[in-house]
């Protein structure tokens, strides 16, 4: 999915400790497009924390009435040095590329697309979806690897049963199962629905910092309540999570997690690079309609190239995770 802010802020981003054991970040919406547009719920990136991890981008959205939101229609739009993971609860969305793939996100099936060098890609929701529900998430790719080629995966995990809920592990390890999906980092993505009322202990890579975005009401992340939406960070150096269900009805989340990433990145729009030069190098590419992310067949709305909204007059001073004071340019 494409950051259509019309006025994306330039931030840089870097994995910094915390020392809380469950840290929340509370989500912000972010209307994406006109009158009609869609909602999002954003959780990463913010002042409070960067990165989880690789990950570096989480929107969570509906579930959205289509007939009233107008549902999802992005048109053509690039991205550089990231990965793009599409994971749906309910609805269809139509995915098109540069590199010629067609493709559908189904609720259960992860999509992962690699925009390295330079990609383009367009997302529709489908004619027959009238509730759309889902997460859009980025993974920032390491310096050795943010200028690979194009590449798309598809993977449709088997869920398992672990105690009171139901694990799906769409990229790396846990609960013995085991994602063929190749990413540039080791990561973790898996979605876990407790039955009402269960309590269930995972075991987790000490090594990972690890990320609990609530789909619905009712979690309790080891002692921590989670309201919908919100994003609970836990540092490295835990081995096991408790997930409880304080509700009467099934709840649902996401479980994200990585090594921590290193290396200080910078966001803007949709690209992810590491330099304020390469930003504006990559934008203005784009608007030359420029070979290096192609071009999109197939894309039957109006408007065949999204423009890239305008660089911020100034840099933007880093933005902080915990361990230090914020700083606004």
């Amino acid at each position: 999915m494409s950051n259509v802010e019309s006025a994306p802020q330039e931030t840089v981003c870097a994995d910094r400790p915390s020392t809380a054991a469950v840290e929340v970040l509370e989500p912000r919406d972010v209307p994406l497009g006109g009158p009609r547009a869609m909602t999002v719920r954003r959780t990463l990136p913010q002042r409070q924390r960067s990165l989880i991890g690789a990950w570096c981008f989480a929107d969570h959205y509906g579930p959205d009435d289509v007939a009233a939101s107008g549902g999802m229609d992005v048109p053509p739009h690039p991205h550089i040095g990231l990965q793009t993971v599409s994971w749906l609860f309910a609805g269809a969305v139509e995915h098109r590329d540069s590199l010629g793939t067609h493709a559908m996100v189904r609720p259960g099936e992860l999509n992962l697309m690699t925009g390295g060098h330079g990609i383009a890609h367009s997302e529709v929701s489908t004619p027959g979806t009238t509730v759309l529900h889902g997460a859009q998430l980025w993974v920032a790719l390491p310096n050795a690897d943010r200028y690979s080629p194009k590449d798309f995966q598809h993977f449709a995990p088997t869920p398992v049963r672990v105690d009171g809920a139901t694990v799906s592990v769409f990229l790396g390890t846990l609960a013995g199962q085991t994602s063929p999906v190749e990413t540039f980092t080791p990561l973790l993505g898996a979605e876990v629905v407790l039955d009402a009322g269960a309590t269930i202990q995972l075991g987790l890579d000490a090594a990972y910092e690890h990320g609990v975005l609530a789909d619905t009401e009712g979690f309790t992340v080891d002692g921590t309540d989670l309201t919908r939406s919100a994003l609970a960070f836990l540092p490295t150096g835990q081995s096991q999570l408790t997930l409880t269900n304080r509700s009467d009805q099934p709840a649902r989340a996401l479980l994200l997690g990585g090594p921590p990433f290193e290396e200080e990145i910078l966001m803007w729009w949709n690209f992810v690079g590491r330099t304020h030069e390469e930003i504006v190098e990559a934008r203005e590419q784009w608007m030359a309609h420029s070979e290096r992310f192609g071009a999109v067949e197939g894309y039957a709305g109006a408007v065949k190239h999204l423009p890239a909204p305008a660089i911020p007059p100034v840099r933007i001073r880093p933005r902080s995770n915990t361990s230090r004071a914020p700083r606004d340019s």
